[in-house]
Order: C-alpha cells, then sequence, then structure tokens
C-alpha cells in the first residue's frame, strides 16, 4: 500500500502549537500559555491541540485593539 501524500494546495484550516507560534512570531511556550488562559482559541482533538487559522489573525486583532 502506497502513502498518500499531502495535497499542499489546500489551505490548512488549523495549526498546531508551533505552526501557530510561528505565524504569529511567538514561542510554543507562550502559545500554549495563551490557549491555557484562552486569550487564543483552540480546538482538542484527542490529545493534540490546534489552533484554527482564522482564530490566529482574530487575536492580533483583538491585541492590536488593546
Amino acid at each position: 500500500m502506497r502513502a498518500l501524500s499531502r495535497d499542499l494546495s489546500v489551505p490548512p484550516l488549523a495549526y498546531t502549537v508551533q505552526q501557530a507560534a510561528s505565524a504569529l512570531a511567538l514561542g510554543a511556550s507562550t502559545v500554549y500559555e495563551l490557549v491555557a488562559s484562552g486569550a487564543l482559541k483552540s480546538v482538542r482533538i484527542g490529545r493534540r491541540v490546534v489552533v484554527p487559522v482564522d482564530e490566529c489573525a482574530a487575536f492580533l486583532k483583538r491585541q492590536a485593539e488593546q
């Protein structure tokens, strides 16, 4: 059986914490703290925490408005 290749032309709907950290120019520890505090909304799928792509932009907008 061949391994399925990921279609890179499909934009992601959610980031891993590490990807969100990179997108926000923050450290992964900071992103985990933001998720834990509720400042950055996330979704838990099993043991994995993912951050919706739209939430990264919304978080930045909320921070700019403060």
